[in-house]
């Protein structure tokens, strides 16, 4: 393109040429633009046009580049009209034709001659009329254009200078336009748009928009070589100066040799034990790591995580050598009682011992503070020979604590479960997850989600800690985990794992404890020897009773470690290393203080609508009082006592049932209209709800009604129904030991709770007469009190004369009354 012709030449009406498809290209009059051309039919056509004396030949655009031989349908309507300059045939059989573009010319799809049987199409060509005069605006976008395109070919250096100043030259729109386009590097389907605006003045418009377009385009690539060409430079000056560090290095035989550092990695490598997968990454890392400059901060963090994958044990496991009954041994040296949690835990070892493969287990201890789940999963480490990691997730709320971070963050660091794998450096250590109740979660994700595929046997052999970016496996790691209560975590969360509660230790359990495992642990850590101190066993359960309230042994070991440092300050202050001191019940108050807490006990004497019921708390039973009073009035019935809304109703349904039995009874029908029934159950600071005081309150409100006393000697538990029968509770143990604390001797159970009497002490069962019950009738013939035996309520079905003689006179029926 290094002339144009700029000579106005005669367009005829219409004209029939050869044709010849364009790929991708798009001819524009006034241009001389050389092509190659490969197909047949277009080499026939330029043949056909060069035999002719004008030379002429139709050239347009395909709309389908791909196509071989397009149809009417596959070519655009306008071409250009084109002269043949010059033909050069080339050895692979193409030719390369010099093309001069002459005008505008559109063809009716209806008059393309495109027989099969013809070599080359043919095509009736019309000329497009163009408005070219310039105007007084086309003149001012002239000269707009013209200066861009000045500015384009300073940038632009393919574009000859001759070139730049023939375009320049030309005076009105349309040439100018056209001459323009074809050094513009534009799609043919924006050119080919560009051919087919008629309108002059608009063409020069777009095509002046599309130059400054270019402009922009060729500065910003103007500006990113330089950029590039400055960062090789400084890349390959930096590379210069560093191979001469190294040969510095070498001569001077220093050890920080970068590539020294590389090859230790690799003879690392070479020795690791470790999955292909795990292998490949840290070679290609390594790889990179010769390639990266010691001073860039990307080496640090590659070397890094090359360190990271050489230092985790993948395939490091550590022997453990099973016995039974040595682990029994540790299990009973450790913690007293627990043995559901001792015994899943040898009946795994057992089978691990028979089957070598098998999936680390997944135990969850749930139960209250204090009562030894943590100490437990260090225990079973000991026991299993396994190494003892312990993560707190108390509190945690962001996922990466799990799963770590991904290694585009500055200072990313694998998941706490990665990091403690390395610490330990076997890969089958026992994990323990502590608190795993206690975590949150917040916009950085949460934690117990990436916990379900540690703690899946299904998934964990493939956990994927974000930092390291590939499959670890956990799955012969034995997890633990601890929590204080179910509620908090997640269902799925808890169906991976096999629950074990632990309930808080019963009275005699404590005092054991105290015995042989806090005294001799506190007496050692402070200094004394065993015939210091001599701590009774009435002192022990007077430390239980009146100084600690809690389900476990902390607060009293922090009682026993008082009583130690008093003693030890007695010894050093008399200067007697050999004086024995004695604590029991007497002098204790000496050592602690006044009493902290007080327990419930039985009632001095029986009494109207006061009877004693037993409770659960998460720190052991308690006896529970519920006391009853009887005011006239219209009906009221309160119930105080902070308690909660199952209890409220276990309220609500006693009091039905004695209205429905109220005939029974001897009461009036309506005997609930006169009478306002005041129940509360003392302690009132202290909440307490569940259903199983049900017959407690019924037999409280039936005494206060009848006006016999309830026995002082017998406690009861049980939930009611409308109809009188009585329920199972929960709590049982505890609930018997504190009968057995209070000094009670009889008690009522359901009697679908005598199969947990199996969990209970033989020394709490001998010192109770437990009867169980099916009914409230039952209830109220042993509960009260009756002075002659023979009477009708204490030994036959008949109540009513017992109670007719018992009633108060406001509250009896008439004496010819009948009772359905």
């Amino acid at each position: 393109m290094s002339t144009f012709d700029l000579v106005d030449r005669s367009q005829p009406e219409e004209i029939r040429l050869p044709m010849m498809s364009l790929r991708e290209v798009v001819m524009f009059p006034r241009s001389i633009v050389p092509l190659f051309v490969g197909r047949e039919a277009s080499i026939k056509a330029i043949e056909s046009s060069l035999a002719a004396h004008d030379k002429k030949i139709f050239l347009v655009a395909q709309r389908e580049p791909e196509v071989e031989r397009p149809g009417p349908e596959g070519l655009f309507v306008m071409g250009t009209v084109s002269k043949v300059l010059q033909l050069l045939r080339l050895p692979d059989g193409t030719i390369k034709v010099l093309f001069e573009g002459l005008y505008r010319a559109v063809h009716e799809e209806s008059d393309l001659d495109d027989d099969p049987e013809r070599e080359f199409p043919l095509v009736t060509v019309r000329p497009v009329d163009e408005d070219d005069l310039p105007s007084a605006d086309s003149r001012a976008l002239i000269r707009a254009t013209q200066e861009a395109l000045e500015e384009y070919g300073k940038i632009n250096k393919k574009i000859a200078p001759e070139t730049l100043l023939a375009v320049s030259s030309l005076n009105t729109p349309g040439k100018l336009a056209d001459a323009i386009m074809p050094h513009l590097k534009v799609d043919y389907l924006k050119k080919q748009e560009i051919l087919e605006i008629t309108d002059c003045y608009r063409r020069l418009e777009e095509v002046y928009g599309l130059l400054q377009g270019e402009i922009e385009i060729s500065s910003l690539e103007k500006k990113i070589k330089n950029r590039v060409k400055h960062q090789m430079e400084r890349n390959q000056r930096e590379y210069y100066l560093n191979e001469q560090l190294k040969a510095i290095n070498k001569e001077m035989g220093r050890e920080d040799d970068p590539a020294a550092e590389v090859d230790d990695l690799e003879r690392r490598l070479e020795e690791k034990v470790m999955p292909d997968e795990a292998r490949e990454k840290a070679q290609r890392e390594m790889k990179k790591l010769r390639q990266i400059p010691p001073s860039s901060a990307e080496y640090t963090v590659v070397r890094n995580y090359v360190d990271w994958i050489l230092d985790l044990p993948w395939n490091v496991y550590k022997e453990i050598d099973i016995d039974i009954e040595k682990a029994h041994e540790i299990l009973d040296q450790d913690h007293y009682g627990l043995e559901k949690p001792k015994e899943r835990i040898l009946e795994y070892l057992a089978v691990q011992k028979l089957v070598s493969t098998i999936k680390g287990p997944i135990l969850c201890l749930v139960g209250p503070p204090g009562v030894g789940k943590t100490s437990l999963a260090r225990s079973v480490a000991r026991a299993t020979g396994r190494e003892f990691v312990r993560l707190s997730l108390g509190g945690v709320r962001d996922e990466a604590e799990i799963r770590g971070h991904r290694r585009t963050y500055v200072g990313a660091l694998p998941g706490k479960i990665i990091q403690s794998l390395k610490r330990v450096e076997f890969n089958n250590p026992l994990f323990c997850l502590d608190e795993i109740d206690k975590m949150s979660m917040d916009f950085r994700g949460d934690p117990s989600s990436a916990l379900l595929e540690v703690l899946d046997p299904e998934q964990n052999n493939t956990f994927n800690d974000h930092y390291l970016d590939m499959d670890y496996d956990l799955s012969k790691v034995f997890f633990i985990t601890t929590a204080n209560s179910l509620h908090t975590i997640p269902l799925p969360l808890q169906d991976r794992m096999e629950i074990i509660k632990l309930p808080g230790y019963l009275e005699t359990e404590k005092e054991k404890i105290a015995r042989n495992f806090l005294l001799p642990k506190k007496t050692g850590e402070h200094g004394l020897k065993p015939e210091n101190m001599t701590l009774t066993d009435d002192g022990v359960l007077e430390i239980i009773r009146s100084y600690t309230r809690e389900a476990g042994v902390r607060n009293l070991e922090r009682e026993i470690a008082t009583i130690c440092r008093k003693v030890a300050r007695r010894i050093v202050e008399e200067d007697d290393l050999d004086m024995t001191v004695t604590v029991d019940a007497d002098n204790l108050p000496e050592f602690l203080g006044i009493k902290k807490h007080r327990h419930g006990e039985k009632e001095e004497r029986p009494q109207v609508g006061v009877t004693t019921g037993l409770a659960w708390t998460e720190m052991g039973g308690e006896l529970l009082v519920v006391e009853t009073v009887l005011m006239p009035g219209t009906g009221k019935v309160e119930i105080t006592g902070k308690l909660g809304e199952v209890m409220q109703e276990s309220a609500k349904a006693a009091l039905s049932y004695v209205r429905s039995r109220s005939g029974l009874f001897g009461l009036k029908p309506d005997f609930h209209k006169d009478v306002d029934v005041h129940v509360h159950v003392p302690e009132g600071a202290t909440p307490k709800d569940g259903p199983s005081a049900g017959i407690t309150l019924t037999t409280a409100i039936v005494s206060a009604l009848l006006g016999v006393p309830v026995r002082d000697d017998l406690a009861m538990t049980g939930e009611i129904t409308l109809r009188g029968r009585v329920l199972p509770i929960g709590g049982l143990r505890e609930k018997l030991l504190a009968a057995h604390r209070g000094l009670i001797t009889k008690v009522l159970i359901p009697k679908e709770n005598l199969k947990d009497l199996e969990d209970v002490p033989k020394e709490i069962l001998d010192s109770l007469e437990i009867t169980p019950v099916e009914h409230m009738d039952e209830v109220l013939r042993k509960a009260l009190a009756c002075d002659d035996p023979d009477r009708v309520f204490c030994g036959r079905d008949d109540y009513e004369p017992l109670f007719q003689s018992l009633l108060k006179d406001e509250y009896k029926v008439e004496a010819n009354h009948t009772h359905q």
